[in-house]
């Protein structure tokens, strides 16, 4: 059984996404992050960085935290979703790693400054907005020739998906990017994905 310590955010959800396609038995656990929950003494022992989301897999007395980190370890530990050649594993970890590098912080500080700082500042609303638009066209360019981010459906996607199905939440746009759009859209059609979705809700 694993504990899944989580909340209804872009990154919450990757790790619920990958249990559903796996099949794993999990309990959810709500973390909420806009009372402060991830800051308790009893959270801080499961990640001492006081973010969600982490998982205690009980079975092999693990704990993970940092989403990327999680996909990688529930991939590997059912051999599902991450190819057993280097070659292959390399390029599923190297799009695990854009998107935490890229995709995530990008948006995450687009949709801060867009939606939740207390003052517009217009420079960073621009600069995360042009960014961001710069990484989907990366992701674009990527998904021209083949229906997933490294050929087979991956943790590379459901790393990836829940930030830019959010595209509507920083009032962008996916209309210059049909591949991405695409893509987001086969992606959001797989039953596993629509109940990592939903988690919590």
């Amino acid at each position: 059984m694993i504990d899944l310590y989580t909340f209804t955010t872009p990154n919450g959800r990757k790790p619920a996404i990958l249990l559903e396609e796996v099949g794993l038995s999990y309990n959810t656990h709500k973390i909420d992050i806009t009372k402060g929950e991830q800051f308790t003494p009893e959270f801080i022992e499961i990640n001492p960085n006081s973010k969600i989301p982490a998982i205690v897999d009980h079975e092999t007395g693990i704990t993970v935290f940092e989403s990327g980190a999680i996909l990688i370890y529930l991939a590997e530990k059912t051999n599902r979703f991450m190819p057993s050649d280097l070659a292959g594993r390399t390029k599923v970890i190297e799009w695990v790693m854009f998107q935490m590098a890229s995709v995530g912080p990008m948006m995450g500080q687009l949709n801060h400054f867009k939606r939740f700082a207390p003052e517009k500042i217009p420079y960073a609303i621009e600069r995360y907005e042009k960014e961001t638009y710069r990484i989907f066209s990366v992701l674009e360019s990527q998904l021209q020739n083949q229906n997933y981010l490294t050929g087979d459906y991956s943790i590379a996607d459901m790393a990836t998906y829940p930030w830019v199905a959010a595209y509507n939440f920083a009032h962008l746009t996916l209309d210059n990017h049909p591949y991405l759009k695409r893509w987001t859209e086969r992606v959001g059609e797989r039953s596993a994905v629509q109940k990592g979705m939903a988690i919590l809700q």
